[in-house]
């Protein structure tokens, strides 16, 4: 269940947090919709690759799996809360939440798991 999961979020969150890296358009254009700036939003993907490196390694090493997962539940609540506060409907700040409770059920499987 571990591994299913850790993949999933892996392939969600690979390619948003390059894209966040290499400000895409897109991401250009969602940084500027939220008030941030390009470089913070940098940031936000280089936050999002790193939680895919440690979800990847967790495989092995299930406490940095743990770590890398409870980073991202709370980097996606975080962009939830973002998209609220800036007046985004519920359905804006959605895909934030299903990542959020997604990345939380790896915590939950992992740490039960041993």
């Amino acid at each position: 269940m571990t591994a299913v999961l850790a993949i999933t979020l892996s392939l969600v969150f690979l390619p948003l947090g390059l894209a966040k890296i290499a400000a895409v358009p897109f991401m250009r254009q969602a940084a500027t919709h939220l008030g941030m700036s390009v470089r913070l939003y940098r940031v936000v993907g280089a936050l999002e690759v790193a939680g895919v490196a440690g979800l990847l390694v967790g495989l092995a090493w299930t406490w940095l799996g743990v770590a890398a997962a409870t980073g991202l539940t709370l980097l996606m609540a975080s962009a939830a809360v973002v998209h609220l506060r800036h007046g985004d409907p519920l359905v804006r700040a959605l895909p934030a939440v299903v990542l959020a409770v997604a990345a939380l059920a790896y915590t939950g499987a992992a740490v039960s798991a041993g």
